[in-house]
């Protein structure tokens, strides 16, 4: 053994392996850097690596094999030892291996240094047309100097249910802040997801994104309040400022706006641009407002008891304070959130004409009041058509604040209801930003991801997120959709129903969990506690079919529009779809204006319209429905359209245009990413009927029933018939 490692040593074979592979990997460098520029796909690098990778051997076989001799390269058996320039040629080889070393030392600097980070751009881009590359990629990068978060300050008061008004302390100079132009606030739930946990401050403020944190507590006690706070610099924990504050109640109002105003000072206020005065706090009386505070926190909850509890409380704060401009907008925000569609039973007109009244009283007290355009914008978005009036309303409410989260996120749901993607992710990313443990944005961060076929990145969010909120039931539903949008319907359905537990009334929740089982061919129990849009296909899969036209009538009178058009194509009546259509709009453009393309799942309204319209024979009608289809879902397809849902839909363009390959090709595509519908897909897409005996469309749904039957088996289900 010893003797061959010599005469490795002798032929230079080390040396030679040890220069090929430091220039083995400045090649790769260079090839990555090439391939980054010219945007080539994944296979080149992958093939130039396993190029590489095989030339070792060879490399390391020459050298054994082969000297290079002043006469050129020969066999090492035909040189005469004596004559052999090996020696020379190894001191050849160490200045080549320092000066490759030395090349890669200075690239192995540079790129750590310099080099532009990877991901490292916010997810949207400054057009509506390009893909986002991530969500919530942000918080990695280093806090803004002019950054804040508010911790929830502590309760030392003997009295527990003094919870709420420390909360509401914070809360209350956390929106004072929030209105100076230039200073980023953390938004209210994330700061709040550190309530009662004994963290690291510099953790805290990686994670929120911020180089600052207050924080303090409450002690109160009769009629008298000790107040205390300081303001801490995340990178070494210095002090910057502390003060206590003992003050009467009656001048709470004026405690938040002067520890707000010592912050800004502490903060250095003269580097902030504009205006950097601290709005003053809306005045009421200390009883109405502890009764405010304790109905805000209830709210938060967002479960149906809880809401009631609130609204209570805000008809208390309004007995004892008729002007109070809070309470009108919040007890608007109350009477949404209790209908039916909601967390509530309140049927939908009822609640919405409630909720309309007391938020044209808040924005009459308050013309300025962040909270009541919020509220009507909340309102504009539970009206059919109404996309335009709600944006503008939340447009205002986050001028007035930007970190009003839930007006940033009725903002992007607005965006998207009217068709607006590139919108939509700006304020999504803004969200993710301020507020990265917000439990609806992120859920809106995993749909955006899961529609562009991101999964990896979703679930790293949800990681992030679990991490402070284990058991949170918007987390559980966050996982639940990314599940349910690779077809693991098994994993998905268990959490969705942990979400439910907590959450019994909430109709978001209700219709995932509804998604779950209108995939695992679960129709009896859909059809009796599923989502109303979801149980009309389980009342048609059931054949009770006059219940499901009369759900589904019902549903298009609360403008659930599209429910009824797929009814009444599956049930062979295009032409009650026609009349419909023509009835209520007259032509495409006013129906396509209130019901126009969303998200990133196609256009399944507009098929609609269009089937029916090729069955109806009216050409000119079915080719205007057609181009409308086809231009939504060559725009949604630049945004970065990934996903099962959109490729069904292509493939049902494709079916009604009469090209039978490229309508396979899509329905092959959703079926790959996890699509299951009924193991005759033409029952609940008609429009794909044209493609039944197609053999790679029968290889494709026999792979779907496959798919199901899987699914059905992990759940404890008999396994679904061909």
């Amino acid at each position: 053994m010893a003797g061959l490692i010599e005469e490795l040593k002798r032929r230079n074979v080390f040396k030679v392996s040890a220069a090929y592979v430091v220039l083995a990997w400045l090649l790769a460098q260079a090839a990555d850097l090439a391939a980054e520029t010219f945007e080539a796909p994944g296979w080149v690098m992958k093939m130039l690596v396993t190029l590489l990778a095989l030339a070792f051997p060879l490399v390391l076989f020459f050298a054994w094999a082969y000297e290079l001799t002043p006469e050129g390269l020969k066999k090492e058996k035909d040189v005469d030892r004596s004559q052999s320039i090996t020696p020379q040629t190894s001191r050849k080889l160490d200045f080549v291996i320092i000066g490759l070393m030395a090349v890669a030392l200075v690239y192995f600097i540079w790129e750590s240094r310099y080099a532009p980070t990877k991901g490292s751009e916010s997810i949207v881009p400054a057009s509506a047309e390009e893909t986002p590359t991530g969500v919530g990629e942000q918080l990695t990068l280093t806090p803004p100097e002019k950054s804040i978060a508010v911790l929830p300050f502590v309760n030392m008061s003997e009295d527990a249910g003094n919870e709420s008004f420390s909360d509401g302390i914070s809360e209350e100079i956390l929106n004072a802040l929030a209105k100076v132009k230039e200073l980023k606030v953390a938004g209210r739930t994330s700061s709040f997801a550190f309530k009662g946990q004994n963290q690291d401050l510099r953790q805290i403020g990686e994670t929120l994104g911020v180089a600052h944190i207050l924080e303090g507590s409450v002690r109160k006690a009769g009629d008298k309040v000790r107040i205390t706070a300081q303001l801490i610099q995340v990178k070494d924990g210095f002090h910057l400022w502390s003060e206590s504050y003992d003050r009467e109640l009656t001048d709470v109002f004026a405690i938040q706006d002067e520890i707000a105003a010592a912050i800004l000072l502490q903060l250095k206020a003269q580097l902030l641009a504009g205006d950097n005065e601290v709005v003053e706090a809306n005045r009421t009386s200390s009883e109405a407002y502890d009764s405010y505070l304790l109905a805000r926190q209830r709210i938060y909850e967002r479960k149906q008891l809880s809401i009631e509890s609130a609204k209570d409380l805000l008809d208390r704060v309004i007995e004892l304070d008729p002007d109070y401009a809070p309470a009108y907008a919040q007890r608007g925000i109350t009477a949404v959130l209790l209908t039916e569609q909601n967390y509530g039973k309140t049927p939908q007109e009822e609640g919405l004409t409630q909720a309309k009244r007391d938020i044209d009283q808040a924005l009459q007290l308050n013309p300025d009041l962040a909270e009541g355009w919020a509220a009507l914008g909340m309102y504009h978005l539970q009206r059919p058509g109404a996309q335009d009036e709600a944006i503008d309303a939340l447009e205002k409410a986050r001028a007035i604040n930007p970190s009003l989260i839930d007006a940033s996120n009725w903002l992007g749901i607005a965006y998207k209801a009217a068709g607006r993607l590139g919108d939509s992710l700006r304020v999504l990313d803004d969200m993710i930003e301020r507020d990265p443990l917000y439990p609806p944005a992120i859920g809106n961060a995993v749909t955006a991801f899961g529609n562009r076929g991101m999964s990896d990145q979703a679930a790293a969010l949800l990681a992030h997120a679990k991490a402070y909120m284990p058991g949170d039931p918007l987390i559980l539903y966050g996982e639940a959709l990314g599940h349910f949008l690779r077809g693991d319907i098994a994993l998905g359905l268990p959490l969705v129903e942990r979400a439910m537990a907590q959450q019994p009334g909430n109709a978001h929740l209700r219709f995932t969990w509804s998604t779950g089982l209108y995939q695992s061919h679960q129709y009896e129990r859909l059809a009796s506690e599923g989502y109303p849009a979801f149980q009309v296909f389980a009342l048609t899969h059931l054949q009770r079919t006059e219940e499901a036209g009369i759900l589904a009538q019902r549903l298009a009178a609360q403008g659930d529009v599209g429910s009824l058009l797929g009814f009444l194509n599956v049930s062979g009546k295009s032409q009650d779809v026609v009349r419909y259509v023509e009835e209520h709009w007259g032509d495409l453009d006013r129906l396509e204006a209130d019901f126009p393309a969303t998200g990133l799942t196609g256009y399944p309204l507009m098929t609609d319209v269009a089937y029916a319209y090729s069955r109806t024979g009216n050409q000119q009608r079915f080719d205007d429905a057609m181009r409308r289809i086809r231009r939504a879902h060559d725009e949604q397809r630049s945004a970065g359209a990934d996903n099962y849902i959109f490729y069904i839909l292509e493939a049902s363009y494709y079916a009604l245009a009469g090209d039978r390959e490229r309508a396979i090709d899509f329905f092959e595509r959703a079926i790959d990413r996890g699509y299951i519908t009924s193991t005759r897909p033409g029952d609940d897409q008609p429009y794909l009927k044209s493609l039944d005996g197609e053999p790679r469309f029968e290889a494709a749904r026999l792979r779907m029933i496959e798919h199901l039957n899987r699914e059905r088996t992990q759940l404890g289900l008999e396994p679904a018939s061909t």
